[in-house]
């Protein structure tokens, strides 16, 4: 916390025309003081007017004493003008012995006390201070409380679309993934995926990047996945799948500067083979007989880059056993490795991809692998990581369904 917000905290900032009515409360404050009686702040700051008190009121002090007969403000709009500039201090609002029911509709309009000028004493100020100050702190605490359970309910709600349950019927497929949040620890993220098992025994399975961090891209993600998975159900094909995907996004987007890169992947019915499509994501890693290799295949732009843009579809041959990693950048960009020179570096796609083989040949299973990539991001990363990071694994354990 900066020495300025530290000194706001402690500080009163008094708000009263007549100098000699200021300079008595600060008297008697001081008097009270020696009595015992403390408001638990430390300083307090003089302002004859409201303009000339905006300034202190916007380093968001402890506690206001205002005056509602001011030159330049009276009455309810004083304290409009006060709760808006200082939204987390308390206010105690000071009226005349002719004008009280203005403090009761002070209250009403977001003070949390009011005294009588010519009645109150230094005790009795002091005292409301420091109860308007403790109410009004035990208040900010409530809100923030309330605003953050609504946060997470809202992103649990977004989760649960960013995060699906594989729609897998055959146990002959092992289906894995792993997902975690980038940027300030939120729970969402830009990053989404799906995975889907046809009537006819195909797999579809894709994953996606939306660039950025947070809520918007979070749920532009869902719609994303909520609309491929419509399309597969619907028997739309892998090659028309892109283009509904991108004039979905390119209209829901907020802003044309965002883009998404999505691998979209399609298995055959004897799943011995697939085709593969990329916009501007990173091809999955394949295993296949015994070797592990990152497919370089062709790819088209990110939705939501080119107008009309194609994706050319890729053919690979996949033999018996064969397992699927896919992944978004975020994996390669925040896992670190120590290098031969005892450096530490990047994982990096090849890197993974020899991360993977070596757990092939120990002859651990995806779920496995998934469980030491996820080891590894947390030794590496345990605090934030710069970029979300999801997998989707997938390994077939026999032949046709």
């Amino acid at each position: 916390m900066s020495v300025e917000r530290q000194l706001a905290e402690r500080t009163l900032v008094l708000v009263e025309d007549d100098r000699e009515d200021a300079v008595l409360v600060q008297a008697l404050l001081e008097e009270a003081a020696e009595m015992g009686e403390e408001t638990g702040l430390e300083r307090v700051v003089w302002a004859p007017t409201l303009e000339a008190a905006i300034p202190h009121l916007e380093a968001q002090p402890a506690c206001v004493l205002l005056d509602l007969r001011l030159p330049d403000a009276t009455g309810v709009k004083a304290l409009r003008r006060v709760v808006e500039a200082a939204p987390e201090a308390a206010v105690v609002v000071l009226t005349g012995l002719d004008a009280e029911e203005s403090g009761l509709a002070a209250i009403a309009g977001g003070a949390q006390d009011y005294l009588v000028k010519g009645v109150a004493d230094g005790l009795l100020i002091a005292r409301s201070i420091r109860y308007a100050t403790e109410r009004k702190r035990a208040a900010n605490v409530a809100r923030r409380l309330r605003e953050a359970e609504i946060r997470t309910q809202e992103n649990v709600r977004l989760e649960r679309g960013l995060l699906p349950r594989p729609l897998l019927h055959s146990d002959a497929i092992q289906c894995m993934t792993l997902y975690r949040p980038g940027g300030d620890q939120s729970l969402l993220g830009g990053d989404f995926f799906d995975v889907v098992e046809l009537d006819d025994g195909s797999i579809r399975a894709m994953i996606g990047d939306v660039s950025g961090h947070g809520p918007d891209e979070a749920a532009l993600g869902v719609r994303l996945r909520v609309a491929w998975r419509t399309l597969v159900l619907a028997g739309v094909p892998p090659e028309h799948t892109f283009e509904t995907l991108q004039d979905l996004f390119t209209s829901e987007r907020p802003s044309g500067e965002i883009f998404v890169t999505v691998c979209d992947l399609a298995v055959n019915p004897e799943r011995d083979g697939m085709r593969l499509l990329l916009a501007g994501h990173p091809a999955p890693i394949v295993v296949n007989g015994g070797t592990t290799l990152s497919f370089d295949g062709q790819a088209g732009p990110p939705l939501g880059v080119v107008e009309g843009a194609s994706w050319p579809p890729n053919e690979v041959r996949l033999e018996p056993g064969w397992s699927l990693v896919l992944y978004t950048d975020g994996l390669v960009e925040n896992v670190e490795v120590k290098a031969p020179d005892g450096t530490t570096q990047r994982l990096g796609t090849d890197g993974l991809v020899d991360m993977v083989h070596q757990a092939v040949l120990r002859g651990h299973t995806i779920e496995r692998i998934v469980q030491e990539t996820l080891a590894t991001l947390q030794t590496t990363r345990p605090g934030m990581l710069t970029d979300d990071v999801a997998i989707v694994a997938l390994s077939a354990h026999g032949g046709p369904r």
